[in-house]
Protein backbone atom coordinates (compact mmCIF):
# COMPACT_ATOMS: atom_id res chain seq x y z
CA UNK A 1 0.00 0.00 0.00
CA UNK A 2 1.55 3.31 -1.17
CA UNK A 3 2.28 6.07 1.90
CA UNK A 4 0.37 9.23 1.82
CA UNK A 5 1.34 12.73 2.70
CA UNK A 6 -0.59 11.96 6.09
CA UNK A 7 1.69 8.60 6.88
CA UNK A 8 4.82 10.95 7.99
CA UNK A 9 3.70 12.71 11.28
CA UNK A 10 2.24 9.53 12.38
CA UNK A 11 5.24 7.83 12.08
CA UNK A 12 7.26 10.41 13.57
CA UNK A 13 4.76 10.73 15.99
CA UNK A 14 4.56 6.90 16.72
CA UNK A 15 8.86 7.13 16.88
CA UNK A 16 8.97 10.10 19.52
CA UNK A 17 6.17 7.71 21.85
CA UNK A 18 8.33 4.38 21.67
CA UNK A 19 11.56 6.81 22.47
CA UNK A 20 9.16 8.76 25.58
CA UNK A 21 8.26 5.28 26.42
CA UNK A 22 11.79 3.97 26.55
CA UNK A 23 12.75 6.66 28.83
CA UNK A 24 10.02 6.38 30.37
CA UNK A 25 11.11 3.36 31.09
CA UNK A 26 14.58 3.85 32.14
CA UNK A 27 13.23 6.08 34.70
CA UNK A 28 11.03 4.10 36.42
CA UNK A 29 14.12 1.58 36.41
CA UNK A 30 16.07 4.28 38.29
CA UNK A 31 13.50 4.80 40.50
CA UNK A 32 12.68 1.38 41.68
CA UNK A 33 16.53 1.09 42.01
CA UNK A 34 17.21 4.08 43.79
CA UNK A 35 14.35 3.10 46.09
CA UNK A 36 16.03 -0.15 46.81
CA UNK A 37 19.34 1.26 47.35
CA UNK A 38 18.06 3.91 50.00
CA UNK A 39 16.59 0.88 51.61
CA UNK A 40 19.80 -0.78 51.45
CA UNK A 41 21.70 2.46 52.76
CA UNK A 42 19.28 2.85 55.63
CA UNK A 43 19.92 -0.96 56.89
CA UNK A 44 23.97 -0.54 57.01
CA UNK A 45 23.77 2.42 58.40
CA UNK A 46 25.37 4.08 55.81
CA UNK A 47 25.14 7.96 54.56
CA UNK A 48 24.96 8.70 51.01
CA UNK A 49 23.18 10.47 47.99
CA UNK A 50 21.57 8.57 45.10
CA UNK A 51 21.54 10.45 42.21
CA UNK A 52 19.21 9.20 38.99
CA UNK A 53 20.01 9.91 35.67
CA UNK A 54 19.98 8.13 31.72
CA UNK A 55 22.65 7.84 29.95
CA UNK A 56 23.32 5.80 26.53
CA UNK A 57 20.10 3.87 26.59
CA UNK A 58 20.68 2.40 30.26
CA UNK A 59 19.73 4.16 33.98
CA UNK A 60 22.52 5.31 35.30
CA UNK A 61 22.11 5.50 39.47
CA UNK A 62 25.04 7.16 41.38
CA UNK A 63 26.18 7.28 45.45
CA UNK A 64 27.87 9.67 46.37
CA UNK A 65 28.80 11.76 49.81
CA UNK A 66 29.22 8.77 52.35
CA UNK A 67 32.40 8.25 54.16
CA UNK A 68 31.99 4.50 54.73
CA UNK A 69 31.11 4.14 50.62
CA UNK A 70 34.33 2.50 49.59
CA UNK A 71 33.50 -0.52 51.63
CA UNK A 72 30.35 -0.78 48.43
CA UNK A 73 33.55 -0.38 46.42
CA UNK A 74 35.17 -3.42 47.31
CA UNK A 75 38.38 -4.74 45.96
CA UNK A 76 38.89 -3.92 42.40
CA UNK A 77 34.59 -3.12 42.70
CA UNK A 78 33.82 -6.96 43.38
CA UNK A 79 31.16 -5.44 45.85
CA UNK A 80 30.04 -2.73 43.69
CA UNK A 81 29.54 -5.20 40.70
CA UNK A 82 27.57 -7.61 43.26
CA UNK A 83 25.33 -4.85 44.40
CA UNK A 84 24.53 -3.37 40.90
CA UNK A 85 23.54 -7.18 39.90
CA UNK A 86 21.46 -7.46 43.32
CA UNK A 87 19.94 -3.86 42.49
CA UNK A 88 19.33 -5.03 38.46
CA UNK A 89 17.31 -8.19 40.04
CA UNK A 90 15.26 -5.75 42.53
CA UNK A 91 14.18 -3.53 39.55
CA UNK A 92 13.75 -6.81 37.38
CA UNK A 93 11.70 -8.44 40.14
CA UNK A 94 9.45 -4.92 40.41
CA UNK A 95 9.14 -4.38 36.60
CA UNK A 96 8.76 -7.91 34.77
CA UNK A 97 11.76 -6.35 32.74
CA UNK A 98 15.46 -7.32 32.23
CA UNK A 99 17.77 -4.23 33.46
CA UNK A 100 20.93 -2.99 31.80
CA UNK A 101 21.38 -0.49 34.94
CA UNK A 102 24.59 0.91 35.25
CA UNK A 103 25.37 1.52 39.23
CA UNK A 104 28.35 3.98 40.71
CA UNK A 105 29.51 4.69 44.07
CA UNK A 106 31.85 7.11 44.79
CA UNK A 107 32.86 7.86 41.45
CA UNK A 108 34.71 4.72 41.55
CA UNK A 109 33.35 3.11 38.25
CA UNK A 110 34.35 6.94 36.09
CA UNK A 111 37.85 6.74 37.99
CA UNK A 112 38.36 3.25 36.40
CA UNK A 113 36.82 4.13 32.99
CA UNK A 114 39.51 6.92 33.02
CA UNK A 115 42.21 4.33 33.73
CA UNK A 116 40.91 1.69 31.57
CA UNK A 117 40.55 4.27 28.84
CA UNK A 118 44.68 4.93 29.15
CA UNK A 119 45.17 1.45 29.71
CA UNK A 120 43.42 0.96 26.03
CA UNK A 121 45.26 3.54 24.38
CA UNK A 122 48.85 3.02 25.74
CA UNK A 123 48.07 -0.76 24.89
CA UNK A 124 47.37 -0.02 21.22
CA UNK A 125 50.07 2.12 20.78
CA UNK A 126 52.52 -0.30 22.14
CA UNK A 127 51.00 -3.27 19.55
CA UNK A 128 51.03 -0.32 16.76
CA UNK A 129 55.27 0.34 17.39
CA UNK A 130 56.08 -3.65 18.61
CA UNK A 131 53.37 -5.47 16.04
CA UNK A 132 53.22 -7.89 19.08
CA UNK A 133 49.61 -8.70 20.35
CA UNK A 134 49.21 -8.18 24.08
CA UNK A 135 46.64 -9.83 26.30
CA UNK A 136 45.72 -7.82 29.38
CA UNK A 137 44.89 -9.46 32.73
CA UNK A 138 41.49 -10.73 32.94
CA UNK A 139 38.48 -7.80 33.66
CA UNK A 140 34.75 -7.81 34.11
CA UNK A 141 32.57 -7.35 31.14
CA UNK A 142 32.40 -3.43 32.27
CA UNK A 143 36.29 -3.20 31.98
CA UNK A 144 36.66 -4.85 29.01
CA UNK A 145 34.25 -2.49 26.97
CA UNK A 146 35.83 0.11 28.34
CA UNK A 147 39.27 -1.05 27.01
CA UNK A 148 37.70 -2.23 23.13
CA UNK A 149 36.69 1.48 23.29
CA UNK A 150 39.32 2.84 23.97
CA UNK A 151 40.93 0.62 21.01
CA UNK A 152 38.73 0.54 18.62
CA UNK A 153 39.35 4.69 18.61
CA UNK A 154 42.66 3.93 17.01
CA UNK A 155 43.33 2.85 13.61
CA UNK A 156 45.57 0.17 12.65
CA UNK A 157 44.58 -1.83 15.98
CA UNK A 158 42.00 -4.15 16.85
CA UNK A 159 41.14 -5.71 20.15
CA UNK A 160 38.68 -9.17 21.53
CA UNK A 161 38.17 -11.03 24.13
CA UNK A 162 39.34 -14.49 24.56
CA UNK A 163 38.48 -16.52 27.21
CA UNK A 164 35.95 -17.70 30.23
CA UNK A 165 34.50 -15.66 32.89
CA UNK A 166 35.45 -15.10 35.12
CA UNK A 167 39.04 -15.44 33.80
CA UNK A 168 37.89 -13.67 30.04
CA UNK A 169 40.44 -11.20 28.65
CA UNK A 170 41.29 -8.84 26.26
CA UNK A 171 43.81 -8.94 23.44
CA UNK A 172 45.21 -6.41 21.53
CA UNK A 173 46.39 -6.72 18.14
CA UNK A 174 47.21 -5.31 14.62
CA UNK A 175 45.05 -5.25 12.20
CA UNK A 176 44.68 -4.65 8.50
Amino acid sequence: MPKTAEDGPAEAGESRAVATSLEDQLIREGDIAGDYLERLLDVLDYDGDIDLDVEAGRAVVSIDGGEDLSKLVGDRGNVLEALQELTRLAVQQSSGNRSRLMLDIAGWRQGRRDELTELGRRTANDVLESGESVRLRPMTPFERKVVHDAVAGIKGVSSESEGEEPRRQVVVFRSG
